[in-house]
């Protein structure tokens, strides 16, 4: 049995249905479908839930956002009459309108692009629609209940054969709706996934599953087949995402796999996610590759920086006060480099600085900045000797200086830092070294 979750390009138009609508004849074990919002349907399309945001602007600065409205109206509207639903959402339009007007909260509005789309979907499939409202649960931090979650979704999902749940949100303790980061419909399916005891949750989205590099990097890069949930915890870091990386814990936790599938090319076989390494792929190295630009060095050092034993909570305290977030730490016996992303210290780098010599006393501080890091990941690294030896050689052909060097401590991935124009450069050089025919 599957849970199958279809993101917004794979819900942007009838004609996107229409195609999901035949994936699902296709394989009856798909039982329980998690849908997003409708998504762009060309380039300059825009995402239903960008119309919502927009609505509550243009309100909040007195704008009128009739207009606004009508097209979130045209699209659902369209969608129905290409599909033939006999479906009236008129009523649901005016409820939240009169929300809207009554100073509704942003999670509120955020979420109807998913509630009005999987009503449509349910009604097209002839599948019963289950609010996610009533059984997804927030405590009033914002963060998950999983366990409860997973109780009253496993209970209300056992009474329907079928059906459509909205992704995206759930409810708070005050009963008020709050939603999951953006990309969270996967999130949504995740917890589905779990609730029935899927033997299989399938994400459907506009790409045939993960890619050993950025396509507009390397050319043709070769496609995953297989991957480990570390090795994708590890690529999704450096932004190699096609899935919310939250959606990996509840199935994770339940023994459940993922596959990665594309609505487009339904004959395509995606990329799984499971937890082990796959048997096809014992031999394989390097699973992939990922680099991430703008990250800030600020490089310190301190003559027996070891035997300051209050040193490394100072340090941390400073970051914690400036609200930053470490992404790494590489050290030596005088030195320690932090590497944070440049957005986190713009415009304040100069304070931080400052707080660091007062507190910590330091015999200098230097500042680097335009740093991009690069991940390197194979579960099959930490078996295989001359790998560090192959990436450093590689680099060093291609005319790259490494700044910054840090493997993780699960030796499943080795992360360089590189100037920002040499980045491209220098994954093309990794993709040539590890990725052979």
């Amino acid at each position: 049995m599957k849970v199958a979750k279809f993101g917004g390009s794979s819900v942007a138009d009838g004609i996107q249905l229409a195609k999901l609508k035949d994936i699902i004849k296709k394989d009856p074990d798909i039982k329980y479908i998690v849908v997003s919002a409708p998504g762009k349907r060309f380039d300059k399309d825009s995402k239903l839930t960008d119309l919502l945001y927009a609505c509550k602007v243009h309100i909040e600065n007195n704008l009128p956002y009739d207009q606004l409205f009508q097209a979130i109206k045209d699209r659902f509207n369209a969608i129905n009459l290409s599909l033939d639903t006999g479906l009236d959402l008129e009523d649901d339009y005016n409820y939240i309108i009169k929300k809207i007007e009554n100073g509704c909260s942003e999670d509120y509005l955020a979420s109807r692009g998913e509630y009005l789309n999987a009503k449509v979907v349910a009604e097209y499939l002839g599948y019963d629609f289950v609010d996610a409202k009533e059984f997804i649960r927030f405590d009033e931090r914002g963060e998950l209940l999983e366990e409860e979650t997973n109780k009253l979704l496993g209970e209300e999902l056992a009474k329907h054969e079928t059906a459509v749940i909205p992704g995206f949100y759930g409810t708070g303790p005050d009963g008020k709706i709050r939603t999951f980061s953006r990309g969270g419909s996967d999130v949504t399916g995740s917890l589905v996934a779990r609730a029935v005891g899927a033997d299989m949750y399938e994400n459907w989205t506009d790409v045939s599953g993960f890619l050993v590099a950025d396509p507009k990097i390397v050319d043709n890069p070769k496609p995953i087949g297989h991957i480990t949930y570390t090795e994708l915890r590890e690529l999704s870091y450096m932004g190699a995402s096609v899935l919310h990386e939250d959606a990996i814990y509840p199935v994770r936790a339940a023994g459940i796999p993922i596959t990665i599938k594309n609505t487009n090319k339904p004959e395509d076989p995606g990329t799984v996610i499971s937890a082990g390494v796959h048997e096809e792929h014992k031999e394989r190295i390097v699973t992939g590759i990922a680099g991430t630009k703008d990250f800030t060095v600020i490089a310190i050092k301190k003559t027996r920086l070891k035997s300051d034993r209050g040193f490394l909570r100072k340090l941390a305290g400073i970051l914690e006060n400036f609200d930053i977030v470490l992404e790494h730490m590489p050290s030596s016996v005088d030195t320690v480099s932090l590497i944070v992303a440049r957005d986190e210290v713009d415009g304040r780098i100069d304070k931080v600085v400052e707080e660091l010599e007062r507190q910590l006393q330091p015999d200098s501080i230097e500042v680097h900045e335009s740093l991009a890091l690069i991940t390197t990941v194979g579960e099959g690294m930490v078996y295989r000797k001359g790998v560090s030896a192959l990436l450093f050689k590689s680099l060093a052909e291609a005319d790259v200086n490494i700044r910054i060097i840090d493997q993780g401590s699960s030796e499943y991935n080795i992360i360089v830092g590189v100037d920002n124009e040499d980045m491209d450069k220098a994954i093309r050089a990794l993709y040539d070294a590890f990725i052979t025919e």
